[in-house]
């Protein structure tokens, strides 16, 4: 797959190590360069989808949305098996990946956030999954 120069963009992010497309992470995590991370609920992951090989690990739990307890020490267990490889981090759309991205930077880990997330941003009807995202871009996904 051909990424254009857009796809392939690095944008700076304050706080983290930046924002990147779908497509360059799928293409980091085939070159063996980077491992994804779905921040997203368990839930999520099993109604939704999943990416297959991501490593699951929720910023936050279902079904209250509470902080996992767990996600520092779970993230930094990460880090450390995927030495010398980025993180790339996925949710939703794009707005729970920052917030972990900005955690995993306080903890000395460099992550970054996938745009759009796995679903996109909803449309004008509400719906998610029309307007980018993940699944939109037609990179590998299943559903349990």
């Amino acid at each position: 797959m051909a990424l254009s120069a857009e796809q392939q963009t690095i944008h700076p992010a304050i706080g983290y190590a930046g924002d990147i497309a779908p497509q360059l992470a799928w293409h980091w995590v085939q070159a063996g360069e980077a491992v994804l991370v779905d921040v997203r609920t368990d839930a999520e992951r099993a109604w939704v989808g999943q990416v297959p090989g991501a490593v699951p690990l929720a910023w936050k739990q279902w079904p209250a949305m509470a902080q996992n307890p767990d996600f520092d020490a779970q993230l930094q267990a990460v880090a450390q098996l995927a030495a010398g490889k980025k993180l790339v981090l996925l949710c939703r759309s794009g707005v729970r990946s920052v917030a972990a991205a900005r955690r995993a930077a306080e903890l000395g880990i460099s992550a970054y956030n996938i745009l759009q997330g796995f679903e996109g941003d909803a449309d004008a009807q509400g719906q998610r999954g029309k307007l980018g995202g993940w699944r939109f871009h037609g990179l590998p996904w299943q559903q349990s």
